[in-house]
């Protein structure tokens, strides 16, 4: 029989920032999710503290900013930086007496199970990447492979990750995709029905440089059509020198992070995917969740898991800009395709849904708590 405590669980929730990111969005349906249900949350970010949060959260979420946001350093600086990031936030961690932290992304996963651990505090790390192809450099693949067989448990977004960490480490896991917004919860439409979207930090991994290559390619065979990118990052500088180099300045525009979370859909008519890899994908979900047809790259991992080919999106092999590009033309000339796929890509998402996605989140937390909360006795 388990043994079930009179008080609310507490949890914490550990993230590097609280801007418009992956994590940033699951990590605030998760805070929101339990407070809800009169869980104690609090949310501790290394975010500075006058930053605003991209993504709403109830009043009863408590939200700790330590200020210390991770930077590029020198190697000696940032070791330094490392060693007050820890003890921050074991300070923030004593503070908020948790029954377990929930952390998320591999550095902030790192110091959390070392923050927590002299504390004695359950800790369930989160990757929402490739592992097999995102570096994070020897030092910290070294401080993971010491530190995260310590947490209770990992989840990752795909049996591919999931599978390389287990591979490389000792660690119990679960597999837990990303959910998609309600059908419906997109606002109205305000597109001009010409606009190819793409959405994403501007950075090497999400390939948008192989995008205005394919564009480009194509641009003359779909004269009405446009191409916005939506996102901010290192590469903007590089994407618009590309963009005006190849004679696309007004054709493609780079319109930065929208105002709201998901106010690029209805701008939308058709979306791509040109990642080099992913962690799962979380934008093509969304597009795919409003009923737009979805152009992707085959990359590992995620977009496969949610696209069956030609039949809620299309699939091109990783890499090949010529094949994503034809794709692209085939779905501007022809409306009834794009049509019939976001019509299904909107059916495939059912399985995707919020709740069904939450629950599983629940189960393992819950799961968790009870086998402590009975080993302790509470």
């Amino acid at each position: 029989m388990l043994v079930r405590a009179s008080r609310p669980p507490r949890l914490a929730f550990v993230l590097p920032g609280l801007g418009a990111g992956g994590s940033e969005h699951i990590v605030s349906l998760l805070c929101n999710h339990f407070a809800a249900q009169g869980w104690a949350i609090s949310l501790i970010a290394f975010e500075e503290p006058s930053a605003p949060s991209y993504y709403p959260y109830r009043p009863d979420v408590r939200i700790v900013r330590l200020g210390m946001k991770s930077r590029r350093r020198a190697a000696a600086t940032g070791a330094l930086a490392m060693l007050r990031r820890h003890r921050l936030l074991r300070r923030a961690l004593k503070a908020a007496q948790p029954e377990l932290v929930v952390s998320f992304l591999t550095r902030t996963n790192i110091l959390s199970v070392l923050a927590a651990w002299p504390l004695r505090i359950p800790v369930i790390v989160s990757e929402r990447n490739n592992p097999a192809l995102q570096t994070v450099g020897p030092v910290w693949s070294r401080l993971r492979r010491m530190t995260y067989p310590r947490a209770l448990g990992l989840i990752t977004m795909t049996q591919g990750a999931m599978d390389w960490f287990q591979g490389a480490m000792d660690v119990k896991g679960w597999v837990i995709p990303n959910p998609v917004p309600p059908a419906g919860a997109a606002p109205d439409r305000r597109s001009d029905g010409r606009t190819i979207g793409a959405v994403g930090r501007l950075v090497p991994q999400k390939g948008f440089d192989l995008l205005l290559d394919a564009f480009a390619h194509v641009a003359q065979r779909i004269p009405d059509w446009k191409l916005a990118i939506w996102g901010e990052g290192p590469e903007r500088v590089a994407l618009e020198r590309q963009r005006d180099r190849l004679g696309l300045t007004d054709r493609v525009s780079l319109p930065g992070v929208t105002e709201r979370p998901g106010d690029w859909i209805p701008q939308t008519d058709i979306f791509v995917l040109s990642s080099r890899f992913e962690g799962w994908g979380i934008v093509v979900g969304e597009a795919m969740g409003a009923g737009l047809p979805v152009v992707s790259f085959d990359c590992q991992w995620g977009p496969a898991e949610m696209i069956e080919h030609d039949r809620s999106g299309l699939l091109v092999p990783n890499g090949d800009g010529a094949a994503l590009g034809e794709a692209i033309v085939a779905l501007c000339n022809d409306p009834a395709r794009r049509a019939a796929l976001g019509q299904a890509a909107r059916d495939r998402m059912a399985d995707f849904g919020h709740d069904q996605v939450l629950a599983r989140w629940q189960s393992v937390i819950t799961s968790i708590l009870d086998h402590h909360r009975v080993r302790a006795g509470s």
